[in-house]
């Protein structure tokens, strides 16, 4: 291993906590600096794709999240005039033995920190960076911390210190948590319905969320960036009424939205850092790049940029180090954001034709050897070596 040092690292978040636990096993000396009171999660649902549960094995957090999550066999779509199926993807269908993990955030984290506590790692609060230079690290009330031979940025989509400019996504969704109903869909897949691109609804098993046993599901419904105001001023029972008009089984989920308050607007971009990195300073996570959620990666893609930047420290060190965290990721991120970026246009846009190529060609071909295979791969995250020339995950 080379020399141990000095890190800060900016944001508690999925990455920025999973890259601290990796790096206080390395014997580094590690600081935490969050915004919040007290650290935590923002957020709904997601799922941990089978190479995200590897990276949370290697901290000693797997098992946790996993009592607390869902494992989730299969994603299925289907077009909400005449039920047409249009997603169809399997994790294992022959062995069973990988699956993604739906799980609420409050529960990850939950996971997470507590490998972080239970590890030497001293935990800042109400201390968000806005500045880093020369290794010194400036917070928001005017406070100074360092210096730090290292600064990781993992402060978010809104990070000060990540230069990543992006292209806003002309659709979102609005997200929310209910409990499992009693439904006839099943409790191992992700189950959405579409109305062309413009109308997407989805119910995503998540488990259980921290000090409350009843499992729980993560809603979602996509729209116009712009139009959460006008979706609000309709109010709930109008968008119930369209909801379960387009999906009936989704009634016994929408009856327990009782106000536009339960759900939260999330709003997406696409972009890429080239270089994701500066002397004595590194972005992982959505300060380095972002996409939309089509393919499920966001918190997978931390994940493993926290692992990779590890073992790049284990390596070499200084910018060497930084320069091949940068190489061992890079085709693995250009690969899912370009192929988010062609997916995305298919299930959330205004276009009428590309809905009719995802329903009349792509997805028959989809289902065609080696089709559901390649799906299979594109899903679990593992298309391409996740950490090119730095070890299997």
């Amino acid at each position: 291993m080379t020399k141990r040092i000095k890190i800060a690292i900016a944001g508690a978040g999925i990455g920025g906590l999973t890259a601290a636990a990796l790096l206080a096993d390395r014997g580094h000396r590690v600081e935490i600096f969050d915004k919040f009171d007290t650290p935590q999660p923002v957020g709904s649902g997601l799922v941990i794709q089978p190479v995200g549960q590897a990276v949370l094995d290697h901290i000693g957090a797997g098992d946790a999240a996993r009592a607390l999550g869902n494992p989730i066999q299969r994603m299925l779509g289907h077009e909400a005039d005449k039920g047409r199926k249009v997603l169809n993807v399997w994790y294992d269908k022959d062995a069973g033995g990988q699956f993604g993990l739906g799980i609420h955030r409050a529960s990850l984290f939950q996971a997470i920190f507590a490998a972080v506590q239970a590890r030497d790692i001293k935990v800042h609060t109400q201390s968000q960076i806005n500045t880093a230079r020369s290794g010194m690290v400036q917070l928001a009330n005017g406070r100074a911390h360092g210096p730090f031979d290292l600064i990781v940025d993992s402060a978010g989509a809104g990070s000060p210190l990540s230069p990543l400019v992006s292209q806003p996504l002309p659709y979102g969704a609005i997200w929310g948590t209910v409990d499992w109903p009693k439904t006839d869909l099943p409790r191992t897949q992700l189950s959405q319905c579409y109305r062309s691109a413009n109308r997407m609804i989805g119910a995503l098993p998540i488990g259980k969320i921290p000090g409350d046993a009843t499992p729980k599901a993560a809603i979602f419904w996509s729209m116009p960036r712009d139009s959460y105001d006008t979706w609000v001023a309709e109010g709930i029972e109008a968008w119930k009424a369209e909801a379960t008009t387009l999906w009936p089984a989704f009634a016994p989920f929408a009856a327990q939205v009782r106000s536009t308050d339960q759900m939260t607007m999330a709003r997406y971009a696409h972009g890429t850092l080239r270089r994701p990195w500066s002397p004595g300073l590194v972005h992982i996570g959505d300060a380095a790049h972002k996409a939309s959620p089509q393919l499920g990666q966001g918190a997978n893609m931390a994940l493993l940029d926290a692992l990779a930047l590890a073992r790049a420290l284990d390596a070499t060190s200084g910018d060497a180090a930084l320069a091949l965290y940068t190489k061992a990721r890079r085709w693995h991120v250009m690969t899912y954001q370009a192929m988010s970026s062609a997916f995305t246009p298919q299930y959330q846009s205004d276009s009428r034709w590309l809905p009719a190529l995802r329903d009349r060609l792509l997805y028959p071909l989809s289902q065609v050897p080696p089709g559901p295979r390649v799906l299979t791969a594109i899903v679990c995250g593992t298309m391409l070596p996740p950490l090119r020339g730095l070890g299997r995950v």
